[in-house]
């Protein structure tokens, strides 16, 4: 159960990490990227080849990011100056292109030259040898810290929605819709941190290497997080929404709209390819096969669920999504006596169907603001 437990919280920190990169593109500039599953591509097969290579697993990681945010620069080149329409089918196809490239070209794995069709395998893996106690106690110190500083921002993130607001009539008590909102999204996000803690410390004491890629991701999440959290928040964040809302005004106040999209696009590309470095760490062997479109469709659903445009609501879908996934693969077989491949189908109707119930529901995701919707536009 507790290797389990760090299964998943690998996947939700990479897949969040993959969904950042995709809300900055939505969700704050309003770009519609159907191909976001590029970026995570180039950003694995950079990560593992150059890995291979000799080339230290930190600056191949974040070779990868770089390759994948000049992905981003040439699609942005070709494509930002297009309608959204235009733009969305164009994105969706490069996303395909890179994936057929990598499975008919042959890739130089090590000193040889394989068909990428053959897919990739035994390359390194971060902290994939058992530390030192000494390393490994202070690995147990920074999860600490890092499990600590999530239970502060939680309780402060909820703690604002009491803080009285300034209207026409003078100061009036916080909304209390959204502290209760706020209140069960961080007690939720807080036992899953508190379950994540503790299934960290035994692995990371009685060590394994998955505990390792797990600490590794957490902490790049949070660093992420953190610094996507002030930038949307600066000047340069709020020239991002103002051209989601309409980029004719921050035209005529004389900001260059396109290479704002075209930081926006980069940026989030070099997220996904962070996320794909540790995505291919996780599965151990990458093949073509990984990185269909369906991905990217999952990340518009976590972004979509947790709200558009809100950093927390992001992490939010992915927890959500990650947890139906393991919940009704372990809890519908023995509700539903139904075969593997129809019982597939039927957690994918049942998705289907709480994504139309929150569009009608609550169009804005779950943490959204109904004011900065963009899926309207």
């Amino acid at each position: 159960m507790i290797e389990y437990i760090i299964f998943l919280a690998i996947s939700t920190a990479t897949f969040a990490l993959f969904s950042l990169g995709l809300n900055l593109q939505w969700g704050f500039t309003g770009l519609i990227n159907f191909g976001h599953i590029a970026f995570m591509t180039l950003g694995a097969y950079t990560t593992v080849l150059l890995s291979l290579k000799g080339v230290p697993l930190l600056i191949s990681a974040l070779i990868g990011a770089v390759v994948a945010a000049l992905l981003g620069l040439l699609i942005g080149l070709a494509t930002l100056r297009l309608r959204e329409d235009y733009l969305a089918i164009v994105t969706i196809g490069t996303g395909e292109l890179i994936r057929l490239v990598v499975n008919n070209q042959e890739l130089p794995v090590g000193d040889a030259w394989v068909s990428g069709a053959f897919g990739v395998q035994s390359y390194p893996i971060p902290l994939s040898t058992p530390p030192n106690l000494f390393f490994r106690l202070g690995m147990i110190g920074v999860l600490t810290l890092l499990f600590a500083i999530t239970v502060f921002s939680l309780w402060r993130w909820i703690r604002t929605a009491q803080k009285p607001q300034i209207t026409d009539s003078g100061y009036r008590v916080g909304n209390k819709q959204e502290f209760t909102s706020r209140l069960v999204v961080g007690s939720i996000l807080g036992l899953l941190a508190g379950a994540i803690y503790i299934s960290g410390v035994i692995t990371l004491y009685n060590y394994i290497p998955k505990a390792g890629l797990m600490l590794s991701s957490l902490v790049v999440l949070a660093f992420v997080f953190w610094r996507l959290e002030y930038l949307v928040r600066s000047p340069w964040g709020r020239i991002l929404k103002a051209i989601r809302e309409d980029e004719e005004i921050p035209k005529a106040m004389g900001k260059n709209v396109f290479w704002y999209k075209l930081q926006s696009l980069m940026l989030g590309g070099a997220i996904a390819g962070v996320a794909g470095a540790f995505f291919a760490w996780q599965i151990s062997a990458i093949y073509p096969d990984n990185f269909q479109p369906q991905l990217t469709f999952d990340s518009w659903i976590m972004v979509i669920l947790g709200g558009s445009g809100n950093n927390i609501g992001t992490i939010l879908g992915a927890v959500i999504y990650f947890a139906y996934d393991a919940i009704t693969r372990e809890v519908l077989p023995q509700i539903i006596p139904l075969d593997a491949a129809r019982l597939g189908a039927f957690r994918i109707m049942v998705i289907g169907f709480i994504l139309m119930v929150l569009m009608i529901w609550r169009p804005q995701g779950i943490l959204g603001k109904k004011e900065e919707l963009t899926l309207g536009k």
